[in-house]
């Protein structure tokens, strides 16, 4: 079993959740009006279908995946988005598009040089 200290620091693992919670549109959803500024979960809650468990329930997979922040405040919760796990995604995503690019130009120099000596 791994423990949790290593599952946080595992970037691989992170990347994992980071994916994970952009894989779902309510979540994505959620980011979006994040984006706008931080708000509490009601404000949240009231765009989508659905009930305040179920809000809770997604917030808690961006939080865990470390999307957004909390601040609780009294009673309020407040939530914000927090933009490093979505550049960590961003770097990795950049990493292999340079890796598939290059890939790709090599397959079309080859087959131009094949086109070249037949």
């Amino acid at each position: 079993m791994i423990k949790y200290n290593q599952m946080v620091n595992n970037p691989a693992i992170r990347l994992d959740q980071i994916f994970g919670a952009l894989a779902d549109p309510t979540r994505r959803g959620i980011l979006e009006m994040l984006s706008r500024g931080a708000t509490n979960v009601r404000t949240l809650a009231s765009p989508f279908r659905m009930s305040q468990p179920a809000i809770s329930k997604h917030l808690r997979v961006l939080e865990s995946a470390g999307l957004i922040r909390r601040d609780k405040r009294g009673r309020e919760h407040r939530i914000s988005v927090n933009t490093q796990p979505v550049e960590q995604a961003r770097d990795w995503i950049a990493h292999y598009t340079q890796f598939w690019k290059q890939q790709f130009d090599a397959v079309e120099d080859y087959l131009k040089q094949q086109e070249q000596n037949p």
